[in-house]
């Protein structure tokens, strides 16, 4: 074979470039990322000011703090403030304790929800147009205290605890708690995930139930008084195989979901999804369902 001369591998090593920026970024197991000059942090500020939390489209995490415990535990790789930054504004946390620690099933994270409150409060107070959704739902040790318990650390000056889903206008600024099973604080969740839909024995299986769900929240108008909550996330436990790890999922699921919403994208008018969860989303898929409210 022909030994490549300099200007030959300088042009090998461009193409590789160039092919590496058209790739859309969106699977990400990687602890940080680089942020576009051109990207826009505070996305909801562009939102009609009458527009209720239960229109608009809402990239957010499944188990958004499961960051540690091997690979059967791991759902995200990003930090809370990474998220935040990223684009992300519904964060479902699983609570447990008398000092609300975050868990994943039986496994404790090194975050509490004190820990979790308090930056989301800094985002917040440095991006007033935002508004963040957050999901508690209480896990093992003394699960019937946890609502109280957040009750008694939240700022109700910057929490939307009401049943009423809000416009945007009222909520800027301020997090916007779900209420869904034991947790009773705030705006009634619909999820169109039916149970067991979390366990993947196949992943084709499991993007045909992704394409249901979303197509449930697109095309039905009858739940007023709710926001709808669609998950990509999924595992193959307990019949645990490395394929089908959470990352192994999320890594097959996530281009497929993002081709999915690029041919949403074309329908008119866009729909409407409601909440996305998602586990190692990329920064163009958040980009892709943030779009749909423009």
């Amino acid at each position: 074979m022909k030994k490549m001369g300099v200007p030959g591998k300088i042009l090998w090593i461009l193409i590789l470039l160039l092919h590496k920026s058209s790739q859309q970024q969106v699977f990400n197991d990687e602890e940080t990322v680089e942020i576009p000059e051109i990207y826009k942090i505070e996305w909801m500020k562009a939102l009609n000011n009458d527009t209720l939390i239960s229109d608009i489209t809402i990239p957010g995490t499944h188990d958004s703090l499961a960051l540690t415990g091997g690979p059967a535990a791991k759902c995200q790789a990003w930090s809370l403030e990474e998220q935040l930054m990223n684009g992300i504004r519904y964060f479902d946390f699983r609570v447990s304790g008398f000092r609300l620690k975050i868990t994943h099933g039986p496994i404790f994270q090194s975050s509490s929800f004190p820990d979790a409150l308090e930056t989301i409060t800094e985002f917040l107070s440095d991006y007033k147009s935002e508004t963040v959704l957050v999901r508690i739902k209480p896990e093992f040790y003394f699960k019937s205290k946890v609502p109280d318990l957040v009750e008694d650390i939240i700022d109700k000056n910057i929490s939307w605890v009401n049943e009423t889903i809000p416009k945007i206008s009222e909520v800027r600024g301020k997090i916007v708690f779900v209420q869904k099973n034991a947790f009773k604080l705030g705006i009634p969740l619909f999820e169109t995930d039916q149970r067991n839909d979390y366990k993947v024995t196949d992943i084709e299986l499991k993007k045909e139930k992704i394409r249901q769900h979303l197509t449930e929240a697109r095309d039905d108008k009858s739940r007023n008084g709710t926001v709808v909550l669609n998950y990509s996330s999924g595992t193959g436990w307990p019949k645990f195989r490395l394929f089908k790890t959470p990352k192994k999922v999320a890594s097959n699921i996530n281009p497929w979901l993002y081709d999915h919403l690029n041919k949403e994208m074309k329908t008119d008018p866009k729909p409407c999804f409601g909440v996305i969860a998602m586990d190692f989303p990329g920064l163009d898929l958040i980009r892709k369902i943030i779009e749909f409210n423009y």
